[in-house]
Order: C-alpha cells, then structure tokens, then sequence
C-alpha cells in the first residue's frame, strides 16, 4: 500500500512581506511564522524571540492574525511583531506605562510601537527591559 506524501507548502507573504502563518497556539507557530519571515527580517524575528524568552522564561506563544503574540498565562498578551515593507513592527499592549515609554505612537492610547528597520541595531538591554515590565502588566486578550 502506497502512502502519500505531502509536501509543505511555502507559506504566502502577504503585503508588505509579512507571513501568512495559520492561528496556533505555542512555540512551533512562532517559530514557523519566523522561518517564513523574508530576508534581513527573519534575522530580527529570530532575536526578538531570543530576547522575549530570555526576559521572560514561561512567556506564552501564539500566532494570531498573522503574527506572533506573547503572554503570560492569565494575563493575556503584552507584545506582538508583524512584518512591514521596510521595517518590522513591534506593537507593545500596554507600552504607555513602560519606562522609558518605546518610541512609535498609536491611535491607542495605551500602545506603544518600536520599528525595527534593516539596518537598525537593536538596543538589547532596552527592550529587555520593557519585554520584562510589559510581561508584569495585564495585556490584551486572552493567553
């Protein structure tokens, strides 16, 4: 008896680069939303993902909406990237309250945005730092 193989499909890069990834809950999820990250920003992706669980040991992970969320179980989710053109977008839930506040503003009055761009070096200590307060924060939703 036969059996059949079936092969992986890439996965779709949608406008602006960013990856079409299915909604799952945990580390595989992220970890393939980030293998499909194109060029330089699959180098961020995967340091950003080093810092958080470095930070943050137990962080909870998801892919949603296209892109990675993390959290602290009960708490609900404190961060999330997603892939622009040019730059990669990380939005943090409730950046207002972290100190020093990250740079990008929002339409939300409690978020907070940093943007990576591909020549940009990321100031590891900092964001460590406000991946550490974010996590000890309530976030969004449910993790």
């Amino acid at each position: 008896m036969a059996m059949k193989t079936r092969k992986c499909a890439k996965p779709i890069l949608l406008s602006g680069g960013n990856p079409q990834i299915a909604k799952a809950d945990g580390d595989a999820a992220v970890q393939a939303y980030i293998a499909a990250m194109p060029g330089w920003k699959r180098d961020v992706g995967r340091r950003l993902d080093a810092l958080i669980v470095r930070a943050v040991p137990g962080v909870q992970k998801a892919v949603k909406w296209n892109s990675p969320f993390y959290g602290m179980a009960g708490q609900g989710w404190f961060l999330s990237f997603h892939c622009f053109t040019r730059y990669v977008k990380v939005s943090f839930f409730r950046g207002a309250a972290l100190n020093p506040v990250p740079p990008g503003e929002s339409k939300q009055k409690d978020v907070r945005y940093l943007d990576i761009h591909e020549d940009d070096r990321i100031d590891e200590a900092r964001f460590a730092a406000w991946v550490k307060q974010a996590s000890r924060l309530p976030g969004w939703g449910g993790a």
